[in-house]
Formats: C-alpha cells, structure tokens, sequence
C-alpha cells in the first residue's frame, strides 16, 4: 500500500476557455465518457504555467491562440481519490497542484477540433459552451469542488463581449 503522504503534488495548469458570450467550454473526457472537464495538463521542464496553459490547449482542442483574461490567484492542490493512488498520473503523485488561467476564444468554433495538435491521443469525445450557472449540473467527477472554488473567479475576468 503506497501512503499518499510521501508522495509529491504533480505541477499543472488549467484552462477555463470562454467564448465571446461568457459561456465556458466544456468537454467529455474520452476515457471516463460520464465526466466533463476543462483543458489540463502538466507543466513541462522550462515552461512558464502560461505556455503551458497554452500548450495544453492546442494539444486538447486545436487552437492554436487565445487571449489570456487572467489567472486564479496561487495554486490549487488536489489529492487523487484513494482508488487511483499509485496508478494515475504514473503512479508517482499524490495529486496535481494546479494553476488555473482564463482564456478568451478568438477564432470561430470550426477551429476546434477534439484530435488536438495530433502530439497525443484524444483526450476528449465531444465539447459544449456552458454558461458558468449550468456547469454544476455536469458530473466533473472528484473536481467538483475544484470547479466551484475557481468558475466564479474565473468567470468574472471574461464577461460577454456581445
């Protein structure tokens, strides 16, 4: 049995995408198809959050730019559920310590594509705008609590354009 205590956090980013109305994209992950989420991933050696920020979104959805809106202040810390100590994320971390960036859309919806860069396999089937208030009725999984500490931080750095 591996103690999560002696395991470290796993250096991340997130991106909370909107588009011109306010709306928040949202995706289905490709393999947990009942859980939705926002672009994340890693933070490579020598990259700042912000390229990763970047990085991670073209990887994930195609776009190859975004306006950056701004950053939740400080990272965030999540542990894995108890089940996926030792397996996710290497097995080699407790969790992922997350700092979380808002973006603005500036290319039209047919830019996105769910294939990504073609750098790695999907991570997601299928993405929706969501306005900030409907997102609670997406199953986000164990980060539902995550999501309902940053969205309305978040949120308020991107109001509707239009």
């Amino acid at each position: 049995m591996i103690d999560p205590d002696s395991l470290p956090y796993r250096p991340n980013v997130g991106v909370m995408l909107f588009d011109r109305r306010g709306a928040l994209f949202l995706a289905r992950r490709a393999d947990l198809p009942e859980i939705w989420q926002c672009p994340q991933g890693g933070i490579d050696e020598g990259e700042t959050p912000e390229q990763a920020a970047l990085r991670e979104l073209r990887e994930e959805t195609g776009l190859e730019t975004a306006r950056l809106l701004g950053a939740y202040p400080g990272w965030l810390p999540y542990d894995l559920p108890a089940h996926l100590i030792g397996k996710a994320l290497g097995g080699r971390y407790r969790g992922q310590t997350q700092r979380w960036f808002a973006l603005r859309m500036t290319m039209s919806d047919d830019a996105i594509d769910l294939a990504g860069d073609g750098t790695e396999p999907p991570e997601f089937v299928e993405w929706r705008w969501v306005m900030p208030d409907d997102v609670p009725g997406y199953d986000l999984g164990f980060k539902q609590a995550l999501y309902a500490r940053i969205l309305p931080v978040l949120s308020e750095m991107a109001p509707a354009e239009i």
